[in-house]
């Protein structure tokens, strides 16, 4: 009596197997849905590839708009026959830059950049950034202080009309930390904090941490406030990038903007 039993159980779970292909076999595919936010930042990011020309020396920024610079720029030599150098600005840019084929070079074997592409953080009307979000201030400032132009890539979240709701990213160096961090709440008058991800301190590609002040939208003089937090012995380098931006590449209500400086070189 036990074989009509057991026959029946297999023809069961036979049909209960089938059944589950089928849903399998039958289930629509799951498409990859980039986000409005997403796809502005792509949008932005391939548009700055505008600027760039075969033969050109390019700074390649960090960032999540940034990226689909670097992947499009890939692509234009891959399938364009764009001739061009690149110098990344963080370990993580590089690491793309490799992967879709760009050549780079060190920034000190070349006489300059003919232009960098880079994210921000903040903008204001006369073109001043704040930058540093992704711990790379520093090697993006040396490479935008040796480039002939500068091209920000943003979406519309990034447009402010006073700098400072972001706060400013300040690289210091890690020796006595704490002391620089009181130096900078006395200076700018507000909380001071070592940015860390579970409960450990984000280090810079250069070894140093990364202090935010939150100082609220209340920057109205950058220049000023940048040779001051600079004056802070412990501080390497701080996210206000003064006087260097050209054009912003502004994705905004689904459709590219080109924001020109007045006075830019470009």
């Amino acid at each position: 009596m036990a074989l009509p039993i057991l026959s029946t159980q297999k023809a069961f779970l036979q049909e209960i197997w089938f059944n589950i292909l089928t849903i399998n076999i039958n289930r629509p595919k799951q498409e990859h849905i980039m986000s409005d936010a997403e796809a502005l930042k792509k949008l932005a990011g391939e548009a700055a590839c505008s600027y760039v020309k075969s033969g050109m020396n390019v700074g390649l920024g960090t960032g999540s708009t940034v990226k689909y610079t670097v992947l499009e720029l890939g692509r234009r030599i891959k399938e364009e026959g764009l001739e061009i150098v690149g110098v990344p600005t963080s370990v993580a840019t590089e690491e793309l830059a490799n992967e879709v084929g760009i050549p780079l070079v060190e920034l000190g074997s070349i006489a300059g950049l003919d232009i960098v592409i880079d994210g921000t953080d903040e903008f204001d009307p006369q073109f001043q950034l704040i930058k540093g979000g992704g711990a790379a201030l520093l090697r993006e400032k040396i490479v935008a202080q040796q480039s002939a132009s500068m091209v920000v890539v943003a979406d519309g979240r990034k447009q402010v009309e006073c700098l400072g709701a972001f706060g400013i990213p300040i690289e210091i160096t890690p020796f006595s930390s704490d002391v620089t961090v009181r130096a900078l709440e006395a200076l700018l008058n507000c909380h001071v904090v070592l940015r860390s991800s579970e409960e450990q301190l984000i280090l810079t590609d250069n070894g140093n941490c990364i202090a935010d002040a939150n100082i609220g939208a209340t920057v109205d003089d950058p220049l000023l406030m940048e040779a001051q937090i600079l004056n802070i012995a412990g501080v390497v380098q701080v996210g206000l990038f003064n006087d260097m931006c050209d054009v912003v590449v502004l994705a905004n209500d689904g459709k590219v903007t080109t924001l020109v400086n007045p006075t830019g070189r470009l």
